[in-house]
């Protein structure tokens, strides 16, 4: 039976190079997912300090943990209304 590979420049070796960039490229992009909700979090968490904490104490009172629920969710909710629209947006600019 004849190498075929051989002929053609391909080998095993380069199968295996693509795929172990592929896993290399998958790893990256979940890393940096990570790294982007640790900066969302890192993001909200001072403006939801900075609005809500008069003065910190050694526990929350009803006021400053309603406040800090409240701002964290619309955070969330402003973040995710925004991402939704640059998706349409993307989505018809390529259509």
């Amino acid at each position: 039976m004849a190498d075929f590979s051989s002929d053609y420049g391909l080998s095993s070796a380069g199968a295996s190079d693509n795929a172990g960039s592929a896993e290399l490229q998958r790893m990256i992009a979940i890393e940096q997912q990570k790294a982007q909700f640790q900066a969302q979090v890192h993001n909200f968490t001072d403006v939801c300090w900075d609005k809500c904490m008069d003065k910190p104490s050694s526990k929350l009172d009803s006021r400053t943990e309603t406040c800090l629920e409240s701002c964290v969710e619309r955070f969330i909710d402003t973040t995710l209304t925004i991402t939704n629209r640059f998706s349409q947006m993307v989505q018809k600019g390529a259509h």
